[in-house]
């Protein structure tokens, strides 16, 4: 039987097995430092960030490792270099629970995706505000 969606992330972050339970407050702390005005919550049952709005990252705890899902692969070419050895699947990376919590890395993804939303939303600001300036001509 499913166990029922956590409501808040101390309550994920509780469910878990003892061994992940630190990483995971660590993945936690690096989002909330580097991001700070990310909104925190659950999302597809797991912790997730949103940034005005918009799915920024997701983390979740594994039997061997912990994942960070990023609600879009663009900052992977940015970070190709620093992602060189690490479990790699769309828009996902997979970090081993043997190794340390990679507090720079996850950082720059954070930061990264913040700046992405940011821009976006910033475009679209201005296609909005082009759209009703020719529409009031």
């Amino acid at each position: 039987m499913k166990q029922p969606a956590p409501k808040s992330v101390d309550e994920y972050i509780a469910s878990q097995p003892e061994a992940v339970r630190p990483k995971l407050e660590q993945v936690r702390a690096v989002i909330r430092k580097a991001v700070p005005e990310a909104v925190e919550g659950i999302g597809y049952r797991m912790p997730g960030y949103k940034l005005h709005g918009k799915p920024m990252l997701y983390f979740a705890g594994f039997k061997e490792h912990y994942s960070l899902f990023a609600a879009s692969g663009t900052f992977f070419a940015a970070l190709q270099d620093e992602l060189k050895g690490d479990d790699l699947t769309k828009g996902t990376v997979h970090f081993p629970l043997s190794k340390p919590v990679p507090v720079k890395l996850i950082s720059r993804i954070a930061k990264l995706r913040a700046a992405g939303i940011v821009a976006t939303a910033k475009k679209s600001s201005a296609q909005a505000t082009e759209g009703r300036r020719k529409l009031a001509q």
